[in-house]
């Protein structure tokens, strides 16, 4: 099973890159024509780490990825606290994953390399093995330097209290994680679905990937942000991590 996940990531760098290729070989005009989608998310979220790992991924297989401009954004339900400290949902090691992971996305611009080293990562969270997230940089052939001196400096503080000034920006705020954000618009309970309203908000020639989607529900009218908030504030994490159910989110603080 490590073996076939391993060769996922692999498999996702290399269609990344040969996408990226592609739409470079593209016109110009295309651009703009792409479809603004985020993730707000954080490292140990058993639900954000599935929805990479299971869902966003996908668009890495077909021709949607062209159709979109992705941005991750790893914080997720942290709090900065009144000297600039962050406190995360489950604990420091998230808070050092959340940094890891923006250190890759900063010292690798380049999506087709920093997604498929935050999708190593969450792979190993979604099998309980995240302390073993070291491993994502040979099992993919990086250098581990850029991101090693990011995270162990102020410059992985840095862009973090970046992320929590974005994520704490977010209107409506957001209520939960993961938190898609499509084209501006919260996708709140029906985030697994994102991929049907890339598709409503493309306006150039549906890619094929769209075809069969169906259309998608009007998420924002929905009354779930009314409902009582649950924290699953364990300052700690263990193998339970990948257990915790309440509908596939996880709750602010």
């Amino acid at each position: 099973m490590a073996t076939a996940r391993l060769a996922v990531a692999a498999l996702l760098l290399l269609a990344a890159s040969a996408s990226a290729s592609a739409s470079a070989a593209g016109e110009e005009g295309a651009q703009n024509q792409k479809v603004a989608v985020a993730l707000y998310y954080e490292s140990l979220c058993p639900y954000s780490a599935r929805f990479v790992v299971d869902h966003l991924s996908k668009v890495f297989d077909d021709d949607l990825l062209d159709a979109i401009d992705l941005t991750l954004v790893p914080y997720g339900n942290a709090r900065v606290g009144a000297g600039g400290e962050i406190s995360c949902q489950h604990g420091p090691y998230e808070c050092l994953l959340n940094t890891v992971e923006a250190c890759a996305i900063d010292a690798w611009p380049d999506l087709a390399v920093h997604f498929s080293f935050i999708y190593c990562v969450e792979d190993l969270v979604v099998q309980g093995q995240y302390k073993e997230w070291e491993s994502c940089f040979q099992k993919l052939g990086l250098d581990p330097k850029p991101v090693t001196e990011c995270y162990k400096s102020e410059q992985g503080h840095k862009l973090e209290l970046k992320y929590a000034k974005e994520t704490d920006a977010l209107e409506p705020p957001h209520q939960y994680v993961p938190w898609v954000v499509v084209d501006g618009q919260p996708l709140l309970e029906d985030y697994e679905n994102f991929e049907a309203y890339i598709c409503k908000a493309y306006k150039g020639t549906p890619p094929k990937a769209c075809e069969g989607l169906g259309h998608p529900q009007m998420a924002l009218q929905t009354a779930e942000s009314k409902r009582n908030g649950v924290s699953y504030n364990a300052g700690g994490i263990g193998i339970e991590l990948a257990t915790v159910e309440d509908e596939g989110k996880e709750f602010k603080m």
